[in-house]
């Protein structure tokens, strides 16, 4: 089905595992280390195995006792508070009769906290949400810990859970793991109707009970919110990097269609948990990290990705930059327009072929590696393939050879654009990225005066007193890892979208991050280093001359490198109320934090 990999695909790959030797080579030392034939419950203490399975029902007991049948182990992230993940507050229950019926047993080996970014937007909350990834990966490996489980699932949606989940999961990756979804909340107000509002509230145009109102419309039952941010583009990755089983990403929670996936994603790990070598972590490769990376790019997926791919990869011994993005989004063509890049939902994505369609189109052009193994066995070529029920028998099928609508999905041969949107800045404020798929081509570069503030909430009061109906380049600084948590600057969106409506020339730079549906104003995020470990990005004064690039990957200021070198850096400002909202215990991270290019993350070393 594939055809010859592309060169700049295939230089990537080979880049990113010679870079890795030593780590990689470390990292399968310790799963060959855990890997033994036979249950891993085999052999326990007799008191040990007595507190393992003390609650289980007398059939679950026997089964375990004969340490013959696997046990599967289940990390949930459920929470009825967040709409994508109250859809999993039944699945133990399901997937331990799925078990049963296969002669084996499940139990849930423990849960993971879960927070929702569109919540805590804009509050003291957000500090705490990139970290969440570490301590969801932290709390997946405790989950595991007790060593008697054969395979295990993941049952999480949303933005840290799942690279928490991947993160925690690889350090126990001697073991099969399948990654269980369930599905986006079916389509609301739309993406065009509720973007309007938002903007019209920052206008003061209307009222909050208005907004309110849209927004309800459009976040309005159980699932995943329906725009394509990091939670959806979490899923759109698990599927083409093998994790989730082929086209189940994107069926809507409670249909019989999305339980029997749920089904048959269990029977798949106790499938897997006798055969030699099906571990996750020697699953995951080279190849499948680009694979990706590839996806990621070809739907215009999140930009909070270019740090949490990093930091996945990192937990499976590979080494991967933004040099690695940027250049292979030089050569991935935009196929999918989904909000905030177009106006099409997840659920009109899936409809016109979805991930399937998605595969097997770039399979074809060679843009991703065909030899990898995935939960079917090896080759991607198997995930070309959507599912559907034959009556009441799951089944699967061709995915379409045509998209279903030109509008959102299209073929290699008829791209929306051809890369993948997502760019590397560099010059003398350090590295950043930025994501210009929905950014037109007339705000591609900009040059303006510099306004200076160091947190979002400065910026927004100074356009509620009428302070920036002019050009000029938002500078938003102590915003990264170290400096309080590197929390999503989201919502800035909006007022940003506003001055550009009108004429000005706008745009951002952060050393923070802004939200994974980062949409028309070209913002430089991530930038490294941050201001709080001695980036130049505290150097830089109101009215200072920016230039941001898009077209040739600059990022600069034109004052002079003396005048700079002689600059007192800003100091940081103290926000006391921040300690109230749980920031203080995560000190400790902050201070370990690596750089956003190593993926901000606490558990590995730069």
């Amino acid at each position: 089905m594939s055809t010859a990999l592309h060169p700049v695909v295939a230089e990537v790959t080979q880049r990113i595992a010679q870079r890795s030797t030593n780590t990689r080579a470390a990292y399968l030392a310790m799963l060959d280390a855990a890997h033994k034939p036979g249950p891993y419950r085999s052999g326990m203490g007799c008191a040990n195995a007595a507190h393992a399975y003390a609650a289980m029902p007398a059939h679950d007991k026997l089964s375990l006792r004969q340490e013959r049948q696997p046990n599967i182990g289940i990390i949930t992230a459920y929470n009825d508070m967040l709409s994508a993940h109250q859809p999993y507050e039944h699945y133990p229950a399901l997937l331990r009769e799925a078990a049963r019926k296969m002669g084996a047993t499940a139990q849930v080996a423990g849960g993971v906290p879960a927070m929702c970014d569109g919540i805590t937007q804009g509050e003291d909350g957000m500090g705490l949400s990139l970290f969440s990834r570490d301590v969801i990966a932290m709390a997946t490996a405790v989950g595991l810990s007790h060593n008697v489980f054969d395979a295990a699932v993941m049952l999480g949606v949303c933005d840290k859970i799942v690279p928490g989940l991947f993160i925690g999961a690889l350090q126990f990756g001697h073991l099969p793991v399948v990654f269980i979804p369930a599905g986006p909340m079916t389509s609301g107000l739309s993406n065009d109707e509720k973007s309007q509002v938002r903007q019209q509230y920052a206008q003061g145009l209307v009222s909050r009970d208005v907004l309110l109102a849209a927004e309800q419309a459009a976040y309005h039952s159980a699932g995943t919110c329906t725009f394509y941010g990091t939670a959806n583009s979490n899923q759109m990755l698990m599927e083409i990097m093998g994790l989730h089983l082929p086209g189940s990403s994107f069926v809507n929670p409670g249909t019989p269609l999305r339980e029997a996936l749920s089904v048959a994603a269990v029977e798949r790990a106790i499938a897997l948990s006798s055969q030699a070598k099906s571990g996750m972590g020697y699953q995951i490769t080279a190849e499948v990290l680009v694979n990706g990376i590839v996806g990621l790019l070809a739907t215009g997926g999140s930009t909070n990705h270019t740090l949490h791919l990093v930091a996945m990869a990192r937990a499976a011994g590979y080494v991967v930059n933004w040099d690695d993005f940027a250049d292979l989004s030089a050569c991935i063509p935009l196929l999918a327009r989904v909000y905030p890049n177009g106006s099409a939902d997840v659920n009109h994505f899936h409809a016109a072929g979805g991930v399937p369609f998605l595969v097997g189109e770039l399979l074809q052009a060679g843009l991703l590696h065909d030899d990898v193994h995935t939960l079917l066995g090896q080759g991607l070529h198997r995930y070309a393939v959507e599912p559907w029920l034959d009556k009441t028998q799951l089944a699967w099928r061709s995915a379409p050879k045509q998209s279903g609508d030109l509008n959102v999905l299209r073929p290699v041969a008829q791209p929306f654009s051809p890369d993948g949107g997502l760019r590397l800045l560099k010059g003398n404020l350090g590295r950043a990225v930025v994501k210009i798929s929905a950014v037109k081509p007339q705000h591609h570069v900009v040059r303006a005066p510099a306004v200076v503030v160091n947190d979002q909430s400065e910026l927004i009061a100074l356009h509620k007193n009428g302070l920036l109906e002019k050009d000029f380049i938002a500078v938003v600084r102590f915003q990264g890892p170290q400096a309080n948590g590197m929390p999503e600057l989201h919502k800035l969106t909006p007022l940003l979208g506003v001055l550009q409506d009108k004429g000005f020339h706008v745009a951002l730079v952060t050393d923070g991050r802004m939200s994974g549906a980062s949409g028309k104003v070209p913002a430089a995020i991530h930038l490294s280093p941050e201001a709080l470990a001695g980036g130049a990005i505290g150097k830089i004064c109101d009215g200072d001359m920016l230039v941001l690039n898009c077209e040739t990957g600059d990022l600069h200021t034109e004052v002079n490198d003396a005048e700079m070198a002689e600059r007192s850096a800003a100091v940081q400002p103290q926000h006391p109320r921040q300690a109230a909202s749980g920031q203080g215990l995560f000190a400790l991270m902050r201070h370990n934090a690596s750089t956003a290019e190593s993926g901000a993350c606490t558990l590995f070393k730069d």
